[in-house]
């Protein structure tokens, strides 16, 4: 049998490298999956402009957060990102209710079937791709200050005498917790509100909706500002927790989607769901456990390769293999959402 303090080495372990770690990039998954799931249920097609949409909003909070630093502006041990993020916010806002005034309401009014919809939001995904490359180029970019770490592996060791250490980002923390209250506020939002009731009523019955009395461009403007506020939300998180690369975000697209559906499309309470399932299952089976079953099996009995499932490179099929099961098991995910 181990010893208790081999089982806290491996706990420690995995919390350090698999459940910190899943559940900052779940919390920033669930954010991006909302709005795309905000706009199928609402407008009722996939919008596969949502990844660079992120990568929009996150662009804006880089220029505004540089300007802020250079001006010497700060928010002490907090990233300076977060004094941009209103600011970008509200020009991501205004950039996406562009594209849809000049795109999306054309094919709107022709009442074009929602596969139209959703090849159009490809070719606003390539046109926004190519402004963010084309303003801030397409390599790699930090934008982060502030404290990085509010618990150090070397402090973690020292203190509690383990050999391994738990590094807690100050990013993470601040993921989670911008998470909950953007949730929180958001859910609030459409049980509470009369416009989140109307948009429910409009997801619900658009016809029934109409005759009610709401009126379609409010609930249809309102719901990419939503959209956009969250795209930017998680986009500026990723881009603090790691950093910022226009085609990352596009790659995002694929485990966004799958948090999507398999927490049922078209559900809020759904796309949180999914983004915890999608991120904890990628970074549980990409993980090597070799050193973790070290500290729990009998001493010269732990496996001689890595114990890794499928090594990191493969962590995006891991989304697609989640998504293509649930697609063929239960199309309607968790959550009994609508099916693509």
């Amino acid at each position: 049998m181990p010893e208790t303090i081999d089982v806290l080495n491996a706990i420690t372990l995995l919390a350090n490298f698999v459940l910190l770690p899943a559940l900052s990039y779940g919390s920033q998954l669930a954010l991006g999956a909302l709005g795309v799931t905000l706009i199928f249920g609402i407008l009722r097609f996939a919008n596969f402009a949502h990844g660079d949409t992120m990568a929009f909003g996150t662009m804006i909070a880089i220029l505004i957060t540089w300007w802020f630093q250079s001006l010497g502006l700060s928010l002490g041990p907090l990233p300076t990102a977060l004094l941009a993020l209103p600011f970008a916010i509200l020009a991501t806002a205004i950039v996406v209710i562009i594209f849809d005034k000049t795109v999306f309401s054309f094919y709107r009014r022709q009442k074009s079937p929602p596969v139209m919809l959703a090849i159009a939001s490809v070719g606003v995904m390539f046109m926004m791709n190519a402004i963010v490359r084309f303003i801030i180029g397409p390599d790699d970019q930090r934008f982060a200050d502030g404290e990085k770490f509010i618990i150090k592996a070397r402090e973690f060791k020292t203190m509690t005498g383990l050999n391994e250490g738990l590094a807690i980002k100050s990013t993470t923390v601040l993921t989670v917790v911008i998470t909950l209250i953007v949730v929180t506020a958001l859910f609030w939002f459409l049980q509470r509100s009369r416009t989140g009731k109307a948009m429910r009523a409009f997801s619900d019955n658009e016809d029934l909706a109409l005759l009610s009395g709401i009126n379609p461009e409010r609930i249809v403007l309102v719901t990419w500002i939503i959209a956009a506020a969250l795209a930017t939300i998680a986009g500026v998180l990723y881009g603090l927790d790691k950093s910022f690369k226009p085609f990352t975000y596009f790659q995002m697209l694929l485990p966004i989607f799958a948090a999507a559906i398999v927490g049922g499309i078209g559900q809020p309470i759904g796309a949180v769901v999914g983004g915890y399932v999608i991120a904890f299952s990628e970074l549980s089976i990409t993980y090597a456990y070799k050193k973790f079953l070290k500290y729990l099996l009998p001493e010269g009995s732990e496996p001689e390769g890595l114990a890794q499932l499928l090594s990191t490179d493969y962590k995006f099929a891991v989304s697609f293999i989640i998504l293509v099961v649930v697609l063929l098991v239960r199309p309607t995910g968790i959550f009994r959402g609508r099916v693509l």
